[in-house]
């Protein structure tokens, strides 16, 4: 009798342990996570904005708009390249990031420019861009002597990068006609604004008339000029009792001295 139990019991715990297995069979998996296994999961994901922190993409695109508008003025057609800025760097958000210049730089050519921010957090940041300017610039179509006035046949307009060369390059040709260069110049060389010598207005020796105006009144003189100015420029005259007056040189042999 007792082994009978014994048998019955087993049997019975078998079926139970089979019907368990059975309903196990049919209970449908839960779906695997996508990123289950993957060694990043959990891991940001690039060039998606983390949440509390600047989107880098963002301050490029400040910088680019920045630079477009700094060289609007700019002959010729402009192009701007914004550097890359690292995805890692980890700046708070800033609502109206700010784009400037340091003291000094130019806005075209290899330069830098810096991002800030001010609120709710202050930073500061500095991305490098190029700026390419294609235009047409004035050249010596010619060898151009030292103090010899130029002629409009003599130049040649040459299209180039403005932004490589370096600052003052004459974009006009009325701007050089005229005048003389400081040094001579050989064919093909880009001119410059300070290597040239406006056309005197007032030469060495030449009697000018010295006019000085105030509030109300005008008062002229007589005078030699000490040496030679363009319009514009500072030049010395002495006076019939031998004094030395500074004044600036203006057409038709005026010197104008301020009161």
């Amino acid at each position: 009798m007792h082994r009978f139990l014994l048998m019955k019991s087993v049997l019975i715990g078998a079926l139970l342990l089979a019907s368990q297995l059975a309903a196990a069979q049919t209970q449908p998996l839960a779906p695997a996570s996508p990123a289950a296994g993957r060694p990043d999961a959990g891991r940001p994901v690039a060039g998606r904005p983390v949440a509390g922190r600047q989107n880098v993409a963002t301050l490029r695109t400040v910088v680019e708009q920045f630079l477009q508008t700094q060289t609007a003025g700019l002959p010729g057609e402009v192009s701007v390249k914004v550097g890359a800025i690292d995805a890692r760097t980890a700046l708070a958000a800033c609502p109206a990031p700010e784009a400037f210049l340091q003291p000094g730089a130019r806005a075209w050519g290899k330069t830098t420019v810096g991002v800030r921010c001010t609120a709710p957090s202050s930073w500061t940041i500095f991305v490098q861009a190029q700026v390419n300017v294609k235009a047409e610039y004035v050249a010596a179509a010619l060898p151009l002597a030292q103090g010899q006035a130029i002629e409009q046949g003599q130049l040649v307009l040459i299209k180039g990068d403005i932004a490589a060369m370096p600052g003052g390059i004459l974009t006009d040709m009325s701007q050089a006609i005229g005048r003389t260069p400081t040094v001579s110049l050989a064919a093909g060389t880009p001119l410059r604004a300070d290597s040239l010598r406006s056309k005197p207005v007032v030469q060495q020796g030449q009697a000018v008339r010295l006019v000085t105006n105030g509030n109300g009144f005008s008062v002229s003189g007589e005078g030699k000029a000490i040496g030679n100015a363009g319009e514009g420029q500072v030049v010395q005259v002495r006076t019939p009792g031998g004094s030395v007056i500074s004044g600036t040189a203006k057409a038709g042999g005026m010197v104008e001295v301020a009161f």
